[in-house]
């Protein structure tokens, strides 16, 4: 694949030659245009395989978005420009543990993989653990609807990578579910196995506390709306995050830097 380095700049196809961005890369791509035809994908025998590659991506897709989705609040100040598609590989990690089905139709289990979640960073250029290094504790109930984030009393100066000209941060407790998703034969496509506990979520945020004193006890609960039955095909993600401020008069402005969160347990 060739790369342009020069001053024009265009994307679309120039004679046999396509030209195009690609998402978290600078500069342009050229490749040749050509390859199989759309109808060729969806019915010749010669492309089974890209078939089913594309069901279980597609699945993947879908598992990840729900993530995102439940989060949503949170995405934006959270999250790099790559989030989606490391999250969309977890996903395909998780797919290919499912053993019970043939390719195109293996589950993505996440009840069952909740590893591949556990300690991932919303950005993979911040880490929580470098931003927060205080003792902490993230307690579920036995209904898995509801966890506590516990943070015993300390300095910020010495458990916190400030940003400069921050004044105050707040401790978050993001608790959200992912339902598994199955392939339905019956409609050929994958869907939710919970659909009415899929990207159900509640976010907790600590008040505002100064970093420049010594906190007291922080308490954080999430608690999912009308206290649902959670069944054995979902996963509750329980995240941890910390958002940094700046104060001025009565008001908070939410820093665009120095923010993190991580997936901390999967319940």
């Amino acid at each position: 694949m060739a790369r342009q380095k020069g001053h024009i700049k265009y994307v679309g196809t120039l004679g046999e030659v396509r030209h195009f961005k690609i998402k978290g890369n600078e500069g342009y791509f050229a490749g040749l245009k050509g390859g199989p035809t759309a109808e060729q994908i969806k019915t010749a025998p010669g492309f089974i395989r890209t078939r089913e590659n594309m069901s279980e991506f597609a699945a993947c897709a879908n598992a990840g978005k729900s993530v995102r989705v439940g989060l949503s609040a949170l995405m934006k100040q959270m999250t790099d420009s790559q989030f989606t598609g490391r999250l969309t590989a977890i996903m395909k990690k998780i797919n290919i543990e499912d053993g019970s089905e043939a390719r195109g139709q293996r589950a993505v289990l996440v009840s069952q993989q909740p590893q591949y979640l556990k300690g991932l960073d919303f950005n993979r250029n911040i880490s929580f653990n470098g931003v927060f290094s205080a003792p902490f504790t993230l307690t579920p109930n036995v209904d898995r609807n509801e966890s506590t984030l516990s943070v015993p009393a300390f300095n910020p100066l010495n458990y916190l990578n400030i940003p400069t000209g921050a004044t105050h941060f707040r401790i978050i407790n993001a608790l959200s579910v992912i339902s598994d998703f199955v392939f339905n034969p019956a409609i050929g496509a994958y869907e939710a196995a919970e659909p009415i506990l899929n990207e159900t979520s509640n976010i907790g945020y600590s008040d505002y506390t100064p970093i420049n004193a010594e906190t007291a006890l922080i308490e954080v609960v999430a608690t999912l709306p009308n206290a649902p039955t959670i069944t054995v095909n979902v996963a509750v993600l329980g995240s941890i995050g910390i958002e940094f401020y700046q104060q001025v008069g009565v008001n908070y402005y939410l820093f665009n830097a120095g923010n993190a969160m991580k997936i901390q347990e999967v319940f």
